[in-house]
């Protein structure tokens, strides 16, 4: 079941990375789309991991679909990867190293305020 069940979810996340890939322009060259996946992926990894470890009664294979299945194939480091060797073989070397940084930093910042809003909302719901 946890076979399938991750499949899915994660035919369904590759699909959601390849439409926001069509729907988020590149500018001069940066890939922005694959920052805003890595971005909101690792907000939505965060969160889950959170929320998941408070519902224990939720099935397990649910919680590996959504996280494994869709996080993991909604956001992807080979892109990011292949995206600055060309950057670099551009000699953008600015571009890369911007691309480089606000992907670490905002990945960083985006998993930490996922969290933090998963906080929020238990203190909200303890309220």
């Amino acid at each position: 079941m946890v076979y399938l069940a991750v499949g899915i979810a994660g035919m369904i996340g590759a699909l959601v990375r390849y439409g926001l890939g069509l729907v988020v322009p590149a500018a001069h060259g940066f890939p922005f789309a694959t920052l805003v996946i890595n971005w909101t992926g690792s907000f939505s990894l965060s969160w889950l991991t959170v929320v998941f470890t408070r519902r224990p009664a939720w099935p397990p294979w649910l919680k590996t679909a959504v996280t494994t299945g869709f996080v993991g194939s909604y956001t992807t480091f080979s892109t990011l990867s292949v995206e600055c060797v060309e950057l670099l073989e551009h000699r953008q070397w600015g571009a890369a190293a911007v691309y480089i940084a606000a992907s670490l930093f905002g990945g960083l910042f985006a998993a930490w305020a996922g969290c933090a809003a998963a906080h929020l909302k238990r203190k909200e719901e303890m309220a």
